[in-house]
């Protein structure tokens, strides 16, 4: 009978087994489909086991067909890009792709097999999901989706949708959908809501925005399971409505407030018995509708200060918020942004930071160096005390547009850190940008090292990022990213920068060079980029088409440009301040000719137009209400983060066409005719008096109603080109060193 039993639980292991490989092949054949639809037939699947529990694939020529062989769709998937990027030399990023392959697919001589020694490849900080993602549907969701496949990734956060769980709940719990409307943020502002760091913001939230991302979020899971990734789902923090205070008068709460820009918000403490109890209860609400993969993301104390620094409180603490998760999920893992260790050394001292982390089992807990390319945490926290942990990288903040990057670290500092004994129990790398698309070269770099245990050589790997991004072998373009290498994506040991400097142009207009957001301070001498802009000018007539060249070079002049803003903003101060009218009208024409310019530039790629984020906004909207709020949320994001006086303006710059004409322009024109009222006038710029006229007229600018372009506009490498011409030689001798 026993024996019966056995071979029958065998069959059925066996059935399923086969029955998820399947499909997992399924899934991944439909990508490469969506990838290569001419091509697809070219290529067959097989299921692989993995090894040690980590992904494995495989790669070879069979009966003229290219077998593609891995134990889930993210390893498939990972063949297939192995494929495309080795033996087709294509690329497939945000900003540029090539899928230019030939008829007749090359086929590899021997079998290529390859393990990763990372369990988890983890992707998205919270802050993505607004800075990039605030307004995406499944076609965007689903080609970002096979972007993660393909490189690599398994561990992504899934927040979306997360406001509709909290929703459902506080109705249960008796709150009014009155009581909830100043709780839910707009959906620009959702990643700070998620976090406990504001509340209300640019709502109030429409239930149909809530209901119908909670759909979208069903696809995102499915799809992301399909593949064979664990998505890591939202759990409780303690962050409740402010009305909680007045339905449970006895409750044990404390009020918090992130930035002055903003209201407090609630923090229910660990100790009352309800936290337990909502924690429970959202955990199983949300595996009933959406499933689980025991991941369970929560950060209690982002960039907030816990209200004690003694190591028994925080180690109660932290041993409360998860069993608060293990009560509803048993096989619940905490996964926690390590930033908290980042951003405030000076309370997460070491026994601070034990102290949180030894309450939990080590393998009920995984945590998130969330900047180890800017600061490696794990070197000061003996590896996270004995806490398995992943090396991530941040590079982005804001979602800002600059040339920046760590290119030599990320190349060698992973496996690095792999091997290294102190290193503790690192099973992950991963991706935790602020916002995405932009510097594609570094995440392509970073997901070079999914599949190795050794550094990469960037001496031969550059060169190969450039044959198939550009899809030709060309010097000038080859000598260009060898500057683009030593200057933009290079810091300085002694130079400590955590991205890329922004354009004097998007600071609030000012005498100074160094606003609060918009910094002007470069991890590079501004003359030594040039001869990188020459050098893609003079690749024109080989790559100009090239999708990936043609971002690169706008990308590139743009840089240059803006960095050439700065000299001319000292040309107009200097000016203003020895009351040379004539030298400061001419400054000031330079100045507002080169944002227009920029405009025209940057309207040529639609990776830099304000256009289509804002119309994506609007499309959200179910009636002219909503549409109007929708709209709203986008600009002041990428411009005030508040309201009129709020302390975060220009966090989120970007330097898109749209922007640069509608925004930044009429700015530095208003600040313009202030300062030559002054010196025709010898009377002093009030400064309190124009910040004052200059914020309100933001708050109607994000508030107003207004259609911009769609489209390109013009040929980027003619534009480019043409610009080029115009600014080179005068650029070339602003920067030029002053002499003693």
């Amino acid at each position: 009978m026993k024996l019966k039993l056995y071979f029958s639980v065998v069959l059925v292991s066996l059935f399923i087994n086969r029955a998820l490989a399947q499909d997992f092949l399924n899934t991944s054949n439909q990508l490469i489909e969506r990838v290569l639809p001419k091509h697809a037939k070219s290529f067959s699947t097989e299921s692989l086991p993995a090894v040690k529990g980590k992904d494995v694939f495989e790669i070879e020529s069979k009966n003229n067909k290219i077998i593609l062989r891995g134990n889930n769709g993210v390893a498939l998937a990972s063949a297939f890009y192995h494929y495309l990027t080795e033996y087709a030399h294509c690329q497939i990023t945000w900003n540029g792709t090539n899928l230019n392959v030939p008829q007749t697919l090359p086929k590899p001589e021997k079998k290529i097999r390859k393990e990763t020694p990372y369990e988890y490849r983890y992707y998205l900080n919270y802050c993505t999901f607004n800075y990039s993602m605030s307004w995406w549907d499944w076609a965007r969701w689903e080609k970002e989706i096979d972007w993660m496949a393909l490189h690599g990734i398994n561990m992504p956060l899934a927040i979306t949708g997360e406001e509709y769980t909290w929703y459902l709940l506080y109705k249960e719990m008796g709150f009014s959908d009155d009581e909830l409307k100043g709780f839910f943020t707009g959906p620009a502002y959702f990643s700070w809501f998620w976090m406990g760091n504001i509340d209300g913001w640019g709502g109030p939230l429409p239930v149909s925005w809530m209901k119908s991302h909670f759909e979208l979020q069903k696809k995102i899971l499915n799809r992301e399971r399909a593949l064979g990734m664990k998505p890591v789902l939202p759990a409780f923090t303690g962050h409740v409505p402010a009305a909680f205070k007045n339905k449970f008068p006895n409750a044990k709460l404390k009020a918090t407030n992130w930035t002055n820009g903003f209201a407090d918000t609630y923090i229910l403490d660990s100790e009352d018995p309800m936290f337990a109890e909502i924690g429970k209860k959202f955990l199983q609400k949300q595996t009933e509708m959406l499933g689980t993969d025991h991941l369970y993301s929560a950060d209690t104390f982002n960039e907030n200060e816990p209200p004690s620094s003694e190591p028994e409180f925080l180690s109660k603490l932290s041993a409360r918020i998860y069993d608060g998760m293990s009560q509803a999920d048993p096989k619940a893992i905490w996964v926690m942004q390590g930033w908290l260790f980042y951003s405030d050394r000076k309370f997460w001292k070491e026994a601070q930071t034990e102290a949180l982390l030894k309450a939990v089992p080590n393998d009920r807990m995984i945590l998130l160096d969330l900047a180890t390319e800017i600061e490696p945490v794990w070197k000061r926290t003996e590896g996270f005390y004995g806490k398995p942990w992943i090396w991530n990288m941040l590079n982005n903040f804001g979602g800002n547009t600059n040339l920046f990057g760590r290119m030599d670290v990320v190349a060698t500092a992973p496996a690095q850190a792999l091997k290294d004994p102190k290193s503790g129990k690192m099973n992950g790398i991963g991706l935790t940008m602020e916002g995405i698309e932009q510097n594609p070269v570094m995440y392509e770099l970073m997901m070079e090292n999914v599949w190795r245990s050794t550094p990469i050589d960037l001496e031969t790997w550059l060169p190969e990022y450039i044959f198939n991004r550009y899809g030709k072998k060309n010097a000038n373009a080859l000598k260009a990213w060898k500057i683009l290498r030593k200057t933009v994506y290079s810091v300085p040991a002694d130079h400590y920068v955590r991205d890329g400097a922004e354009s004097i142009i998007q600071g609030r207009p000012t005498l100074d060079s160094m606003t609060r957001w918009a910094r002007t301070t470069l991890n590079y001498h501004e003359r030594d980029l040039l001869p990188a802009w020459d050098e893609l000018i003079n690749a024109a007539a080989d790559c100009r088409q090239s999708d990936g060249y043609q971002y690169d070079l706008v990308d590139v002049t743009r840089q240059v440009l803006a960095n050439y803003a700065l000299p001319l903003q000292r040309k107009v101060v200097e000016a203003y301040r020895s009351k040379n009218l004539k030298a400061f009208q001419t400054a000031r024409k330079e100045f507002i000719t080169l944002i227009g310019d920029m405009d025209k530039l940057l309207a040529t790629r639609k990776d830099f137009m304000l256009g289509p984020w804002v119309n994506n906004a609007r499309k959200q909207g179910t009636s002219e209400q909503e549409k109007a709020l929708y709209e709203m949320n986008a600009k002041d994001l990428i411009t005030l983060w508040g309201d009129a006086k709020n302390p975060l303006n220009e966090y989120a710059c970007r330097q898109w066409s749209g922007l640069m004409n509608d925004f930044y322009k009429p700015r530095w024109e208003m600040f313009f005719s202030r300062l030559e009222a002054s010196i025709t006038n010898k009377t002093e710029l009030d400064m309190t008096k124009f910040n004052d006229e200059v914020s309100k007229w933001e708050w109607k600018w994000v508030n107003q109603r207004k259609d911009y372009a769609l489209n390109p506009v013009g040929n980027p490498v003619n534009t480019a080109t043409d610009l080029h011409k115009k600014y080179r030689k005068v650029i070339g001798e602003a920067h030029q060193p002053k002499k003693p």
